[in-house]
């Protein structure tokens, strides 16, 4: 894939009609979208110096890939967690494959002793929700398959051999969270658990958290309208799972849930309103929710080396090998 410019040009009086626009990031006009990789830049799979985590690229469907995870194995025949990893950036952003998601899940790999398949799905608007829930299905079925080697497939090597599909966990940060409960409502039993980090829910109803930022909450419900213009505004249960007409959450059949919010994030409390609703919905099992004191939404990607990063990833962490 070629880069893209590290520094966007400004619009110009020539262009056609702006229909979105969050810089220094992503333009979205009527006829084209631009995206600029600024600070998180391509980079190839590679054994990681730092942790010994190694990392190679796999194609799963014409439309999806992944890069996959596997830490230092204290013994050639260890079975560890697997966590299939959801980027976020509002269905409209980011890579499986930059350098910011790239970094992170070698850390986390590491830390967790874990298994981690992060996907590179299809990006809306071109390719407009629920174009990104197809995409994440066929990878989650596909990492089932191969753990099983199931339908004749070639089972993949790492997978096959140190993949524990027992504890087999979905994650991702913001619309990666979104995605994430999505696949796990439909996946049913054979997942283990959830973790939602920061998860992309909104609502017409409104939370004590979108006046910590109300500039950033429209803009968060623009996007959604741009993702998806097909949705039926923010309480389309793509967006809102608490939404009336939303499948209830005592349908999630997973035993255990993560939800990880963060105190300055104008999202935060459609995080807590989703574990909220999960006690009351009598879910019977483990649900636990997190929050970061004093940060902004994915905060652990853009400062990974803060103590609150570091705290994050302890309790997911922590999570997984319960």
């Amino acid at each position: 894939m070629s880069a893209a410019p590290s520094e966007p040009p400004a619009a110009t009086a020539g262009d056609d009609e702006l229909l979105y626009e969050s810089m220094p990031r992503l333009r979205v006009y009527r006829s084209r979208v631009e995206r600029y990789l600024v600070g998180s830049e391509f980079v190839a799979a590679s054994t990681d110096a730092a942790t010994g985590v190694a990392s190679r690229d796999t194609a799963i469907s014409p439309n999806v890939s992944a890069r996959l995870y596997l830490p230092r194995l204290d013994a050639a025949d260890a079975r560890l967690p697997i966590l299939v990893y959801y980027h976020g950036g509002g269905f409209c952003l980011f890579s499986a494959f930059d350098s910011n998601y790239h970094a992170y899940l070698n850390a986390f790999a590491a830390r967790a002793n874990a298994i981690v398949v992060s996907v590179e799905y299809r990006l809306a608007p071109e390719h407009p929700v629920p174009a990104a829930y197809a995409d994440l299905w066929d990878a989650l079925a596909w990492v089932l398959s191969q753990v099983a080697a199931s339908a004749g497939a070639e089972p993949d090597p790492w997978l096959a051999r140190h993949a524990d599909l027992s504890r087999l966990y979905l994650s991702g940060d913001s619309a990666g969270a979104n995605i994430a409960h999505h696949m796990a409502m439909r996946a049913g039993a054979s997942v283990r658990g959830l973790v939602l980090v920061h998860p992309y829910f909104l609502g017409s109803d409104e939370v004590g958290s979108d006046g910590l930022d109300p500039a950033m909450r429209e803009r968060l419900g623009r996007l959604w309208r741009v993702a998806c213009p097909a949705a039926a505004g923010e309480d389309d249960p793509l967006i809102n799972p608490l939404a009336d007409g939303a499948p209830g959450l005592e349908a999630l059949a997973c035993g255990r849930v993560l939800v990880c919010v963060a105190e300055a994030d104008v999202l935060r409390d459609r995080g807590r309103a989703y574990y909220d609703r999960l006690g009351a919905s009598g879910w019977p099992a483990e649900a636990e929710v997190w929050q970061a004191p004093g940060k902004g939404h994915r905060f652990h990607l853009l400062e990974p080396g803060c103590d609150e990063a570091a705290a994050q990833d302890r309790a997911i962490s922590g999570f997984l090998n319960r």
